[in-house]
């Protein structure tokens, strides 16, 4: 509760610091940058959570956008007659697997 009580007494203290005819405005601090820290954390918090709610709308209507299409499998098949290297062959996953400077970059 401690932090709290301090938090309070601070938000205070700036509202108090900032009113003006009586009435104080909570999104004006006293800092030259027009905001106190509590409102920049919780913007800072808002835009994160904004951002994955965006992300996930995004990623929901490429997901149910249209089941029926299966272009992707034609890709993949053309790909592979092409000559490229399937991702999931077991020789490819053995070489990642020996890859000391895959290792190295993952921190392992």
């Amino acid at each position: 509760m401690n932090i709290f009580n301090k938090l309070a007494q601070k938000l205070n203290l700036t509202s108090e610091k900032s009113a003006e005819n009586g009435m104080s405005n909570p999104f004006c601090g006293t800092s030259s940058d027009g905001g106190t820290e509590f409102l920049k954390n919780m913007s800072k918090h808002a835009l994160k959570l904004h951002e994955k709610q965006c992300d996930i709308k995004n990623f929901t209507k490429l997901v149910l956008s249209d089941p029926e299409n299966t272009t992707h499998n034609e890709r993949v098949e053309q790909l592979l007659k092409e000559d490229v290297l399937d991702p999931l062959s077991d020789k490819v996953i053995e070489e990642l697997s020996n890859n000391k400077e895959l290792w190295k970059d993952l921190g392992l």
